[in-house]
Parts: structure tokens; C-alpha cells; sequence
């Protein structure tokens, strides 16, 4: 997928994901890096969210849990993590990092986490 840099940062690209369109209501995908890091896309009631595919216990990939609402269970032991946020719901010092989701022209463009 292409990689476009930011208007207002030229040094940050952003990552393509695809139309809005292939991406109803419950949907979700895969994004890969030019990497190769897997990261899950999300749209819950019309509304986007994109996370790194690795539960931080253990590394299992979150892309086959359950989504409840804003929350995604780990397929592997059950931890739950508010998408929004992030956090794991019992153990909010646990977190999965989270990518901003920018549309433009109906098309889903992923901002990477910054790095600290």
C-alpha cells in the first residue's frame, strides 16, 4: 500500500488502508507495514479504530477476539482492552498501542503511535 507523507509533517508518513466503503459497520482488516507489522482496523457503529494486531501479555493476535462495543477481547486468555483507549480493562498499566485514523476522500489512512 502506498505511504503518503502528512502536509504538516513531511518526516511522518501515513499508511493506506483502504476505502471507507470495504469497511462496514462491524467490519475489520488487517494493515500491514512496509515492515510487515500487522496492525487490526476497526469500525464499530461508524466510527474507526486501528491497533497493533499483539495482545501485550502474551503477543496473540487480537484480530480473531470479540468486540464488544468499544471493547476487544484477547482471543488467547481473554484480556480485555477498551479500543478507544487502549487499556486493558483490568489492568490499565497494560496497553496496546493505537493508531490514529485520518479519512480523507473516502479512503482510511493509519497515523502511527509516537514514539517516546
Amino acid at each position: 500500500m502506498p505511504v503518503l507523507p502528512t502536509a504538516s509533517s513531511p518526516d511522518t508518513a501515513l499508511l493506506a488502508a483502504g476505502a471507507v466503503r470495504d469497511l462496514p459497520p462491524g467490519g475489520r482488516k488487517l494493515v500491514f507495514t512496509p515492515g510487515g507489522q500487522s496492525i487490526l482496523l476497526l469500525n464499530v457503529e461508524g466510527e474507526f479504530y486501528a491497533l497493533e494486531n499483539s495482545c501485550p501479555h502474551a503477543g496473540a493476535s487480537m484480530a480473531g477476539g470479540n468486540c464488544d462495543a468499544h471493547v476487544l477481547s484477547c482471543p488467547a486468555h481473554g484480556l480485555r482492552f477498551d479500543i478507544r483507549s487502549g487499556k486493558c480493562t483490568a489492568s490499565p498499566q497494560m496497553t496496546i498501542p493505537l493508531y490514529e485514523v485520518l479519512v480523507r476522500e473516502g479512503l482510511l489512512w493509519l497515523k502511527p503511535p509516537v514514539s517516546i
